[in-house]
């Protein structure tokens, strides 16, 4: 009998209602179902989109043996479970919101929202966390690092406020 085929994902992670105990909980809950879990610091950002309070964002970085569309689903259902609301506005408050952002060196678009690599990697609170955890990542299509697209950012100088769950 053949092993599974273990992939790695980077998850941008966020919230910006009762966010530290949401994150606390979202990473637990990452802990329990796929093991060991690599966690960016979480940085307050500022909303974007739309006017509402501070987001935490953080990243992190998992293995498993779940396709993308598996673990979006899997993802959803945790949100769900963290009472999102997915009948707002796209752009509005979030309990949490975890997106793939990168599955090994996969490119995809579809169904739904899942894209990959996805589109929210040029805002700098889903790159900085990403960059810290796992530099070296290429990413697929752009064929830069994950440092090297930090580097290279806007937003790369100015100061990121960190904050502990």
């Amino acid at each position: 009998m053949s092993r599974p085929r273990i992939s790695h994902a980077y998850l941008s992670l966020g919230s910006n209602i009762g966010a530290e105990a949401n994150l606390r909980s979202a990473i637990a809950a990452l802990r329990e179902r796929f093991g060991e879990v690599l966690v960016s610091p979480v940085y307050r950002t500022r909303a974007v989109g739309f006017d509402g309070a501070d987001f935490l964002n953080a990243a992190a970085v998992i293995a498993s043996e779940l396709d993308p569309y598996q673990l979006n689903s899997w993802l959803h259902a945790l949100e769900d479970a963290h009472g999102r609301d997915r009948n707002g506005p796209r752009h509005g408050d979030r309990t949490l919101d975890i997106d793939i952002v990168l599955f090994d060196n996969r490119v995809l678009e579809g169904p739904g929202n899942l894209r990959l690599p996805r589109p929210e990697l040029r805002h700098a609170f889903v790159l900085k966390p990403l960059a810290d955890i796992a530099p070296e990542v290429v990413v697929p299509e752009d064929g830069r690092t994950l440092a090297q697209m930090w580097a290279g950012h806007r937003d790369n100088a100015l100061p990121l406020e960190t904050v502990e769950l």
